[in-house]
């Protein structure tokens, strides 16, 4: 299942991506009278798991056999996106997890994952503007698959860790990398706002199948940079949510960044390093997740 955001009225609410458009889940359950039988927010399916995304898929069967021109159905262009996961309590991040990318940027091998953080303040949806910091001149684009954790996790076992995934997303991890070379912690280079667009969609897990062998690519201006496959990550999606899980408790909703492929500006020799300028296009696509477009604009 396809889920995504929505803003209406200044609030959040809860779609569904099908072949016959978006599905807004508040309207058709009070419609269909399902109201109170599904939930309306997306930290809610997360938190619930399958019997949510059952009751999800219950109501978009009856939609899909009700009228057409129900209110209930959206269409995708109309809509204002918010991120795909509104308010996770956790946003961590995978750092140098590419071979080919440390290899760019000549970097060691990592001998364990790399582990920084962001906030709730970076998050925004496919669509959206995303300033350039008027304290950096050096922003970078970082096409990251994110993993969305479904249940609750701690000192997970290798044999089930993937169990504990509710679904993928893309993610771009834009850095500011002035900011983040001022210090050996990167946080201040990865934290301005709105340097997390999120989504389109949150796909289920059991859609995306396999994490670890997913095109990966980004554009900028409709012209490739980025052009990888998630199997060149040094350590793999199941090996990423084991070794965090041994270090603190993982909630639904939180979300992992698992690093970038190679082709960001940063691995450019310094004579062709051009960095994210005013009105430059970046989008970032995953196979199976869809494609998050945003336009970087002048602080």
């Amino acid at each position: 299942m396809k889920l995504l955001t929505f803003i209406e009225n200044g609030e959040y609410k809860l779609g569904i991506k099908t072949d016959l458009g978006v599905l807004d889940v508040a309207s058709s359950a009070r419609e269909l009278d399902m109201a109170g039988k599904v939930p309306t927010d997306v930290h809610s399916v997360i938190a619930e798991g399958r019997p949510a995304v059952e009751a999800l898929s219950r109501l978009a069967e009856k939609a899909s056999s009700a009228a057409r021109a129900s209110s209930y159905w959206l269409e995708e262009e109309s809509l204002n996106y918010g991120p795909c996961v509104t308010n996770p309590q956790k946003i961590i991040c995978i750092g140098l997890n590419y071979r080919r990318h440390a290899e760019e940027t000549n970097a060691a091998i990592p001998e364990y994952p790399i582990l920084f953080n962001k906030f709730n303040n970076t998050l925004t949806g496919h669509g959206h503007d995303v300033p350039l910091p008027r304290v950096s001149s050096k922003v970078d684009y970082e096409a990251e698959l994110a993993i969305v954790i479904g249940k609750q996790a701690k000192y997970l076992s290798e044999e089930n860790v993937l169990d504990h995934v509710f679904g993928y997303c893309c993610v771009n991890d834009i850095s500011a990398r002035d900011l983040q070379m001022r210090s050996q912690q990167w946080l201040l280079g990865k934290s301005c706002d709105g340097f997390s667009p999120l989504g389109p969609y949150l796909v289920t897990a059991d859609e995306v199948g396999d994490p670890n062998n997913l095109a990966i690519q980004t554009t900028v201006n409709g012209e490739i940079r980025q052009n990888s496959n998630t199997s060149d990550m040094i350590f793999h999606c199941g090996e990423i949510v084991n070794y965090v899980s041994q270090h603190m408790t993982l909630l639904p909703g939180d979300i992992i960044l698992t690093g970038t492929p190679e082709g960001v500006v940063l691995g450019y020799p310094p004579e062709k390093q051009v960095y994210l300028q005013d009105g430059d296009m970046v989008t970032i696509s995953i196979e199976k997740l869809g494609s998050i477009t945003n336009r970087m604009v002048k602080e």
